[in-house]
Formats: C-alpha cells, sequence, structure tokens
C-alpha cells in the first residue's frame, strides 16, 4: 500500500469494548450488537481471575463508575481495587453486574444486567451470530492489560499471563483471526516467544519518536496502535516503509473518522462503529 492510495482502501473497523458508546463495555450484549452492526473486530481486553480464567475486563478490578457488587450496592470508588478479580475465582466475579451503571461519559448506553464474560464465551456467542447472520466471523483484537507495577497484585508476570491466554488462543482455534494488543512491550515480547504465529500490536499514547517505541519493543510488530491524535502521514510513511498496520484509538468524532479516513490506515477503533460505519458506506 502507498500512500498515494492509501485513502481509497476502507479501513477495518473495530467495536472498540464490543461498542461502549451504545452498551455497556465489555459485556455479550455489547459485543453482540457491534456484530449485529457490521464490524470487522471486537476489541477487547483480558485479565486473570484467581483461578486461571480469561475473563474479558479493561481493569483487573470492579470499576465503581459501572459495576454493582453481588448484593446490587454501588461499590466505593477508594475501595474498588479491593474487588480484585485476580483474587476472585470467576464464580465470584460473576456474581457482579456490570450493565446498569450508565458509563457518564457514554449518555446513550442501552442498560441491560450484564457479568463480566469468559473470553471463551465471548468468542462462542460473536461466531454463532455471525454464522445465523450468513457472514464470516468477526476477527478479535485482544488486549492483555499488564504493567509492571501490577505484577503478582493484579496480574501474574507476563511469562505465565501470556501462556494462559496463548492457551485459550489455541483450545478456541483464534491464531489466525487475532492479533494481541498490549502497552507492556514485556507481554509482545513474550508473545513472540511463545506463539510468533500470532500477529501482535504495540499500544502508544506518548508522543515519543516511532524509532524510540520499535527500539524499546526489540522487534518490528505486525500492527502499531497509537492514539488517534498521535497519527501523521510521516508516521505512516514510515510505518508503510517497515509494512506495518496502523490501527489507532479510540475515533468517536465524524470529523476525526473522516480525517484518520482520508490518511489511509488499516483500521480504525471506535466506541461508535454505527457512525463510522455509516461514514464508509456513504
Amino acid at each position: 500500500m502507498t500512500l498515494q492510495t492509501a485513502s481509497s482502501i476502507r479501513p477495518d473497523v473495530h467495536g472498540h469494548r464490543g461498542c461502549r458508546g451504545l452498551y455497556p463495555e465489555n459485556t455479550l450484549p455489547g459485543f453482540l450488537h457491534a456484530v449485529r452492526l457490521g464490524v470487522d473486530v471486537l476489541e477487547l481486553d483480558v485479565v486473570l481471575s484467581a483461578d486461571g480464567q480469561v475473563v474479558v475486563s479493561h481493569e483487573p478490578w470492579m470499576n465503581a463508575a459501572i459495576c454493582l457488587d453481588p448484593q446490587g450496592l454501588r461499590i466505593p470508588a477508594a475501595v474498588q481495587q479491593q474487588h480484585n478479580l485476580y483474587q476472585l475465582p470467576y464464580e465470584a466475579i460473576r456474581r457482579y453486574d456490570c450493565g446498569q451503571l450508565r458509563h457518564p461519559g457514554f449518555p446513550e448506553q442501552v442498560l441491560l444486567p450484564a457479568v463480566k464474560p469468559l473470553l471463551r464465551d465471548v468468542v462462542e456467542a460473536a461466531d454463532a451470530l455471525s454464522m445465523q447472520l450468513g457472514r464470516s466471523p468477526v476477527r478479535f483484537s485482544i488486549e492483555v492489560k499488564s504493567e509492571p507495577a501490577g505484577d503478582g497484585r493484579f496480574h501474574p508476570a507476563p511469562t505465565v499471563f501470556v501462556a494462559a491466554v496463548v492457551t485459550e488462543l489455541r483450545v478456541l482455534d483464534l491464531v489466525p483471526r487475532s492479533s494481541l494488543l498490549c502497552f507492556d512491550v514485556r507481554v509482545l515480547q513474550e508473545c513472540r516467544r511463545q506463539l510468533p504465529a500470532l500477529a501482535r500490536c504495540l499500544l502508544v499514547e506518548d508522543a515519543l519518536p516511532f524509532e524510540e517505541h520499535i527500539q524499546a519493543l526489540g522487534f518490528v510488530p505486525e500492527v502499531y496502535g497509537p492514539r488517534y491524535d498521535l497519527v501523521t502521514s510521516e508516521l505512516l510513511a514510515e510505518t508503510n516503509h517497515q509494512g506495518i498496520q496502523v490501527v489507532p484509538w479510540t475515533v468517536n468524532n465524524l470529523d476525526d473518522m473522516r480525517s484518520i479516513c482520508a490518511l489511509g490506515i488499516a483500521g480504525i477503533t471506535t466506541d461508535y462503529p454505527d457512525r463510522l460505519l455509516a461514514l464508509l458506506a456513504r
């Protein structure tokens, strides 16, 4: 792909945490609505439970803004991290509700009871719906929520964390249609060692030069995932030269979507896949 022809390429639509602008994030109803809308890729986050289950959740704890405790009560923000998923078996995790509190940043959300699902439940439900709709199965962008300060507290060290996720991907036969995303270079390095066939995406949220990020990672990833306002024609020239796809996050404004599309990128991650799909259809 050249910069001269890139703007004519339709970017893949990545539904961020399902479709966070429309349904509660990282829940089965949100993922299934995104599939019905016609997303190409479901973007989601994974953590580990105390019993080693791969759970879909952005935080490794129960976010007080969107989750109710097993008694249906609000969780005080000051103690939300005490509801640590890494210290709870999945049977306990599924007793929390994370679908009936509207995220303060997304007033259009449809609210309904929903638990934090297992990765396998999301994949099986999405694939079943795709088959029912007569469509090809969606792909998955799976972000591993890891940072050095969380080792041993909110998640295991990268070797163990990646092994658990890789095992699940193999069991689900998901490797050919998924990528593993992370801000933590240790996770991507470990993924490269344990499962070289799996596509890797380096997530970036700072303005450090592209080459510095690649040097810190130690290899060239298949995908580069910058915050959307960091995407420039210069960055795309560098990534195109090295054969790296660019999938920026999280693009919700229509004007930003138009600008990003005009630059020519492989995909766009958005909380509002309905908006992006309508724009691309036009």
